[in-house]
C-alpha cells in the first residue's frame, strides 16, 4: 500500500510503498477512504512538542473506511463494516501498535493512522456507523467534530443563554461554535487572525467576530460582556499569550478550557486569585468524547439538518498531494477542513 510517512521533522512527508504485517490480537485491517488533517499532525511534523523518537512513522488520526479483515479476539467489527477511525479510546481491545515495513526498514505507527490507503488500527479506535453517508463526512467524526462538540457539551457544560468566546476558528473551533449555537448560547464570539476564517465562523454560529490585527482583543471582549467576562472561553491555539487572554476573559464563575497543544517548554503565568472564587481552568482531552455513544448521536443531528458537516469540508486532495494539503492547513487562511481521499474505486 501507499502511505505518507514522516521521515524527518520539518520536512515533506514521503509517499512510500509499505508492506502490511500480519494482524495481531485486537488489530483490524481497514481500507481507508478519507482522512482529515488535524493540527496534531502538523505539530508532529514541525516538532512543536520536541524531538520525535519514533521517526520514521505513519501519521493521521481521524478518518473513515471499510473493515477488510480482523485479527484474533476482535468482536466489535467484522469485514465490510463501515467505520469512523478515531484516536480517542472506545470499547474493544487496546491492541499493540502495528509495525509496518518499507524496503526492510521498520516504520512505527500509533494505535490508529490514516494517511495511507490501508491501515491497521486497534479495535478500540473505531466505531461502526451506518452506510448512508459519504466517507468524507464520516472522517470528520474522528477528531474535529467530536472534540469541538465535546468541549461545549462535556468540558464547558454550556447552558442556553450562557456566553462563550473561542480563540481559533479552525476545525475544532468551528465545531465549538456550532455546538454553542446548538445549545442556544449567547453571545458566541470567534477570535482569529484570519479574516477569511472569521467570515466562515459566522456561518457556524458566531454572533460576534474579532480580528486581533484590527481590534485589541481584551478590550473588545470586555465590551461585549460589559466587563463581566464569559461563562466559557476556549483556546484551540495552544499559544501562551492567547491562553492568558482566554483566562483573563473568563468570568469569575466561568471556565477556561485549553484545547490547543502548547509548545514544549511553554509555561503559563496567570493570576490565580479568581480561582478561589469559582473560576476554573481545565484541559480538554478530545472533548471527553465517548465514541460509541457520541458519534452516532452527532450523525443523527447531521441527518436532521441541525449539524453542519458537509459544509465543513472546503478542500479535498489525493494522497499524492498530501504535502500541499498539509501546507494549506499550516498557512492558516484555508477555511473549514481539508480531507485526503484515497484512490479506491469503491470509496465514496
Amino acid at each position: 500500500m501507499k502511505a505518507a510517512v514522516l521521515v524527518e521533522q520539518n520536512a515533506p512527508l514521503e509517499i512510500l510503498d509499505v508492506d502490511l504485517p500480519k494482524l495481531d490480537v485486537g488489530q483490524v485491517l481497514v481500507r481507508v477512504d478519507y482522512s482529515g488533517i488535524c493540527g496534531k499532525q502538523i505539530d508532529e511534523i514541525t516538532g512543536r512538542q520536541g524531538e520525535d523518537a519514533y521517526i520514521p512513522h505513519l501519521l493521521g488520526h481521524e478518518g473513515s473506511g471499510v473493515v477488510t479483515d480482523v485479527g484474533p479476539g476482535v468482536t466489535k467489527v467484522k469485514p465490510d463494516d463501515r467505520v469512523v477511525l478515531h484516536w480517542i479510546k472506545g470499547t474493544g481491545i487496546d491492541s499493540s501498535p502495528p509495525r509496518f515495513e518499507h524496503d526492510g526498514q521498520t516504520l512505527s505507527a500509533g494505535w490508529v493512522t490514516t494517511f495511507s490507503e490501508y491501515t491497521i488500527a486497534s479495535e478500540n479506535r473505531m466505531t461502526v456507523v451506518d452506510d448512508d453517508l459519504g466517507g468524507d463526512v464520516l472522517s470528520l467524526l474522528g477528531c474535529a467534530v467530536t472534540t469541538g462538540l465535546g468541549i461545549v457539551f462535556n468540558n464547558a457544560q454550556l447552558m442556553p443563554g450562557q456566553s462563550i468566546a473561542v480563540f481559533g476558528a479552525g476545525g475544532i473551533g468551528l465545531n465549538v461554535l456550532q455546538g454553542a449555537a446548538l445549545v442556544n448560547a449567547h453571545p458566541i464570539v470567534a477570535v482569529d487572525v484570519h479574516s477569511e476564517k472569521l467570515t466562515f465562523a459566522s456561518r457556524f454560529g458566531a454572533t460576534h467576530t474579532i480580528d486581533p490585527g484590527k481590534t485589541p482583543v481584551d478590550e473588545a471582549l470586555k465590551e461585549i460582556t460589559q466587563g463581566l467576562g464569559f461563562d466559557a472561553v476556549i483556546d484551540t491555539t495552544g499559544l501562551n499569550d492567547v491562553r492568558v487572554s482566554s483566562y483573563n476573559a473568563t468570568a469569575d464563575t466561568g471556565v477556561t478550557v485549553f484545547a490547543g497543544v502548547p509548545f514544549i517548554g511553554d509555561l503559563l503565568a496567570i493570576d490565580s486569585f479568581p480561582l478561589h472564587f469559582g473560576r476554573r481552568v481545565i484541559g480538554s482531552h478530545g472533548g471527553e468524547t465517548v465514541p460509541e455513544t457520541d458519534i452516532p448521536r452527532y450523525l443523527d443531528l447531521h441527518r436532521q439538518g441541525k449539524l453542519k458537516l458537509t459544509e465543513l469540508i472546503t478542500r479535498r486532495y489525493p494522497l499524492e498531494q498530501i504535502n500541499e494539503a498539509v501546507e494549506t492547513v499550516r498557512r492558516g487562511p484555508a477555511c473549514g477542513r481539508c480531507v485526503i481521499h484515497m484512490d479506491h474505486e469503491q470509496a465514496r
